[in-house]
């Protein structure tokens, strides 16, 4: 049985470290409106911190930093997992990403997670991941 977790208005780290615990733990992992998830902080300040890890590096050797929202919290969640390991790699196989609501899961209930919800910011200020997507140049 698949768990079906509504990004929508939560936090990445949040999310991130919750998914990656629970994929780690065996439990196969769907994650739907990944672009909708939020990163708290100052707008121009976490732009210009995904802009510096996306233009690190070299064309040829890397380190090459996703531009997608499913892509982004994916390479999140994957520094939480040990994934040059076995159980790593398990981990990362249990795990789906989407942006938006795929067909196959729309019928589904979606689970949210209270302890990561945008609720707990005592600063309004946040970046939704869709925006910062958009400001790297993705077109999803």
């Amino acid at each position: 049985m698949v768990v079906v977790i509504d990004g929508d208005g939560l936090l990445l780290g949040r999310l991130a470290s919750n998914v990656a615990k629970r994929a780690l733990a065996g439990e196969e992992i769907a994650v739907v409106n990944a672009e909708k998830a939020v990163i708290s902080g100052n707008r121009a300040r976490v732009l210009g911190n995904y802009k510096q890890k996306r233009q690190r590096g070299s064309r040829e050797g890397g380190p090459f930093f996703p531009r997608r929202p499913d892509h982004i919290l994916k390479r999140t969640i994957r520094g939480m997992i040990p994934y040059k390991r076995e159980r790593g790699i398990e981990a990362m196989k249990r795990i789906r990403i989407y942006v938006g609501v795929p067909d196959e899961l729309s019928g589904q209930p979606f689970e949210t997670i209270e302890d990561a919800s945008k609720k707990r910011l005592g600063n309004p200020s946040h970046v939704t991941l869709g925006a910062v997507s958009t400001f790297l140049g993705a077109k999803y």
